[in-house]
């Protein structure tokens, strides 16, 4: 199943649910797109696809400067995994296909 297309996003995070849109584009093993949410529009940056699991980054800004580094796993139109919040721990996210 391709992760092409819109996604609709909740990550579980230390300030509560934030929620958002991201849309990926897959070229054989990579992975690009784009993250939209409360901390603005992010570019995916690094993004792998190996079968069904996929895994980026992306820069924010606010609340503070960090590198989120994304792990996730494709089953049909929704989407799980775990994202890597700097020195603040894990969130898990999901995401459902729009």
């Amino acid at each position: 199943m391709s992760a092409d297309g819109t996604w609709n996003t909740t990550m579980n995070t230390p300030m509560g649910a934030q929620n958002g849109t991201m849309t990926l584009a897959t070229d054989g093993g990579s992975l690009s797109g784009k993250l939209s949410g409360p901390q603005g529009e992010l570019d995916l940056q690094d993004g792998t696809v190996d079968g069904n699991n996929l895994t980026w980054k992306a820069d924010i800004t606010t609340p503070m400067a960090m590198t989120l580094e994304f792990q996730a796993t494709v089953d049909g139109d929704n989407m799980s995994g775990n994202v890597k919040l700097g020195a603040f721990g894990n969130a898990s996210f999901t995401a459902e296909r729009a």
